[in-house]
């Protein structure tokens, strides 16, 4: 195929026979489900042997045995089965000259599935995709797999050095630290360090001072040159917040007790202030016994509580609320006497292992809203500030922890069905393939449509070369998201004008294959 070449890493692999169920957590006991369960949302998969990827290139493995359908194994998930590498990728449009770095993403691409019993989306192997534009050119495409020492061993692949514990191949974040690229996953694994090619180079510990578990939801605070994060693990009675500084080094760890061993996917930072979200998804150490793929239940037990503790460390004023599902932070700020967390939630409950199809689910979809903490009266005021179905909400990254004007989220059709149950969740004409631009002051929004399945990644803003970060200039760059593109059957890069949101896109560079629905990316600017 002119213009590219491809890697085909699954030649040769023999599927195995999908039979019984293989035991997730193997006969280590107490200590082996600590060890499986640490890992949280990750990789304890049942049969993890080289094979054939499910799904492809194409619709994937919808049907499962006696009917049953897993939804994210088909479709825009189904997982891709190659590692490629393209060169002067086709263009649509014009690439912004100003935009020189590489738009990458993350997200769970299963490796040598034998059987789709035993597999769940949030755990399957990640993979990252990328695009390197520079000087008005697409100059590459390359998507890899992240080579932790299981993936290696699929790929028949030496593993160097010391295999790390709780190791995962990160699937959920990939962000630019300090010169280097991260992938990112919770509650247990360390980060994967990527090269500028998107080769996997060794774990990163942050200079030798990380202990314990990380987490995918890091918060980097570029005015005061740190990153933030809130980690959790199940053996621990507590979460952690760790302050990495300048040197790239965590100089401060502050453990906040916890009851029940909670899953804290996100959490938010402001000038001042750090806030926790205590969700009531816990650790279930019975159905880790059983082996069960995601040991982490809706616990109605559990009081749903946000806490806010100084960025200096000290107690947490804890504050109950109703219970939702926290997903993603978009930012948060300080106001006065209070605290604004714009986030968006699904209805309570949610159920993260899922129901038998292969991934979550839950009663209803994301909105976007907003948690007001009044400090002085001891008070969190609840506000919904957009219905639509919507995620992976994004903002200007030189604002997070300081006041924002703009927001941007996506809205996949595909995935709002994969997660729907019969409950609450509206037709499925109804669904929509969208990117959404907030203007938080007004109150109003600008949406950009894609035809029928066109499915909608996350989009992540780049400012332009000339933009500040004040409130005139804030939406002045441009968005980057994966959409799939149904006439190829293959994606596209789509590069819009956030301050000509709706307008037609500056470019669409055509990529060689699929970049199936993921989670979260970032753009690496040159140095």
């Amino acid at each position: 195929m002119s213009g590219h070449t491809r890697r085909r890493v699954l030649q040769g692999a023999a599927v195995a026979a999908a039979g019984s169920v293989v035991g997730v957590y193997g006969a280590g006991g107490q200590a082996g489900i600590a060890h499986a369960a640490a890992r949280g949302l990750t990789g304890a998969t049942a049969g993890g042997t080289a094979g054939g990827t499910a799904g492809g290139q194409g619709g994937g493995q919808g049907g499962g045995r006696g009917g049953v359908s897993y939804p994210f194994l088909q479709g825009p998930f189904a997982p891709v089965t190659e590692e490629l590498t393209a060169f002067g990728l086709p263009v649509t449009g014009r690439v912004p000259r100003e935009l020189n770095g590489r738009y990458l993403r993350l997200g769970p691409n299963v490796l040598g599935l034998e059987d789709p019993r035993a597999h769940h989306w949030m755990q399957g192997d990640g993979m990252v995709h990328g695009v390197r534009l520079r000087n008005g050119r697409a100059e590459w495409y390359r998507n890899r797999w992240v080579r932790s020492a299981s993936v290696a061993e699929k790929l028949g692949e030496p593993y160097p050095g010391e295999v790390p514990p709780d190791d995962f191949p990160a699937n959920t974040h990939v962000i630019p630290y300090k010169g280097r690229i991260l992938a990112l996953q919770e509650s247990g694994p360390l980060p994967y360090e990527l090269d500028g090619d998107l080769n996997t180079v060794r774990p990163y510990d942050f200079r030798s001072t990380l202990e314990g578990a990380f987490t995918a939801h890091t918060k980097y605070d570029a005015k005061a040159d740190e990153l933030h994060a809130i980690s959790y693990y199940p053996t621990w009675d507590h979460v952690r917040h760790l302050v990495i500084d300048h040197t790239g080094r965590v100089v401060r760890v502050t453990k906040i007790p916890v009851a029940d061993a909670p899953m804290m996917h996100d959490f938010a930072l402001t000038e001042r202030h750090v806030v926790i979200v205590d969700v009531p998804i816990t650790f279930d150490m019975a159905g880790a016994e059983a082996g069960d793929t995601v040991p982490y239940k809706w616990n109605k037990r559990h009081p749903m509580r946000v806490g806010v503790m100084r960025r200096s460390g000290g107690p947490v004023r804890w504050f109950e609320v109703d219970p939702l599902y926290y997903s993603h932070t978009l930012n948060a700020y300080d106001e006065g006497n209070g605290i604004v967390v714009d986030f968006t939630s699904m209805p309570a409950p949610m159920y993260v292992e899922g129901r038998n199809n292969g991934g979550p689910s839950s009663d209803g979809t994301p909105s976007l809203d907003r948690w007001t903490i009044d400090l002085a009266h001891g008070s969190v005021r609840h506000q919904r500030l957009d219905d639509r179905p919507q995620e992976f909400p994004r903002v200007n990254e030189s604002l997070v922890a300081h006041r924002h004007r703009y927001a941007y989220s996506a809205s996949a059709a595909d995935m709002w069905r994969a997660y729907g149950t019969v409950d609450g969740v509206p037709p499925d004409g109804s669904f929509r393939n969208e990117l959404i631009k907030h203007d938080l002051f007004r109150g109003t929004s600008q949406v950009h449509r894609f035809p029928r399945g066109a499915a909608t990644s996350e989009a992540v803003f780049v400012p332009s070369r000339t933009a500040s970060a004040s409130a005139e200039s804030e939406d002045d760059g441009y968005t980057l998201a994966y959409v799939h593109n149904p006439e190829r059957g293959a994606s596209d890069l789509v590069i819009l004008s956030a301050q000509d949101f709706t307008g037609r896109p500056v470019a669409r560079i055509h990529l060689p294959g699929r970049v199936p629905l993921g989670f979260h990316g970032s753009w690496v600017p040159d140095a």
